[in-house]
């Protein structure tokens, strides 16, 4: 899935190719990706405007068009926006792609694709600031890389917590943004088991947590994102992170910093990829 690097690394992407464009043409190929609205009502509120800024919100990307509309994309698990410069003839001999669900015709020639292979995603608009509709975009807490995410706030969320930590990264309430593959690259960076509790980290455990959730996501900014399997940026091209990743999907392969065997264990249902020597279990430390 998509989390806050690759998101961030699409709106960058996008940023210097749509601002100051003009949406003439909204096709809309699967009327279910388009949510909290019907689709034709969401083709009238975008045609005819144009694109001011682009800003992301955890793994939203928000694009803030004219008249005080907002384009809101959640890319899901396997969602792509890409933008092509050669309008329709990046469609071979006209046929459109199976997964391609959304097109936005811009005044520029080109074309705004929305590619989604899974259909987790999905499209919708309303009215800039006015998240109410959307209640995962507006119970979002704060952004790990803006100044509204300190230490002392983090701190504060985790104590007494019982829950796991892998759990409470997950939790877009808490922190806006983390997947799958940056809590497991976190918690390595941080020398913590996937396992241990909120509950269980001393002040100083807590701090190196702090510090490896800007570091590792800068990172993945840096990188321009993880690519898998389908995420690419918004001009069809890959990141580079997973050429980088010490833990993730890495099970039974040895461990970069010691040469222990990466394991994988499932927290809350999901699996979690560590080093047993680098991220001990130490739960008798729990408070």
């Amino acid at each position: 899935m998509p989390e806050l690097p690759e998101v961030e690394t699409v709106r960058r992407s996008l940023q210097k190719h749509l601002i100051g464009l003009t949406i003439n043409e909204v096709t809309i190929f699967l009327p279910k990706i388009v949510r909290h609205l019907a689709p034709e009502s969401f083709v009238q509120v975008l045609e005819g405007r144009q694109f001011l800024e682009l800003e992301r919100r955890g793994k939203y990307l928000l694009a803030h068009l004219t008249d005080g509309w907002t384009l809101v994309v959640h890319l899901g698990m396997t969602g792509r926006l890409i933008y092509s410069a050669q309008g329709q003839n990046y469609f071979v001999d006209q046929i459109i792609p199976r997964h391609v669900h959304a097109v936005l015709s811009l005044d520029d020639g080109g074309l705004l694709i929305y590619h989604d292979l899974r259909q987790f995603g999905y499209l919708t608009v309303c009215r800039t600031g006015d998240f109410a509709v959307l209640k995962g975009l507006q119970n979002l807490g704060p952004e790990p890389l803006g100044e509204e995410f300190q230490l002392e706030a983090l701190q504060a969320a985790l104590r007494g917590r019982k829950v796991r930590i892998k759990q409470l990264l997950l939790d877009q309430g808490l922190i806006a943004g983390i997947g799958n593959i940056y809590a497991d690259e976190i918690l390595f960076e941080a020398g913590l088991h996937p396992e241990r509790t909120g509950a269980s980290l001393t002040p100083e455990e807590s701090e190196g947590l702090y510090r490896a959730i800007r570091k590792v996501l800068q990172k993945g900014i840096e990188l321009r994102g993880t690519s898998i399997s389908d995420y690419v940026d918004g001009d069809g091209q890959p990141g580079e992170f997973q050429n980088y990743l010490q833990v993730y999907r890495r099970t039974g392969q040895e461990c970069r910093c010691c040469s222990s065997i990466i394991q994988r264990v499932k927290v809350g249902g999901r699996s979690s990829h560590y080093c047993p020597q680098c991220q001990q279990n130490c739960q008798d430390n729990e408070r």
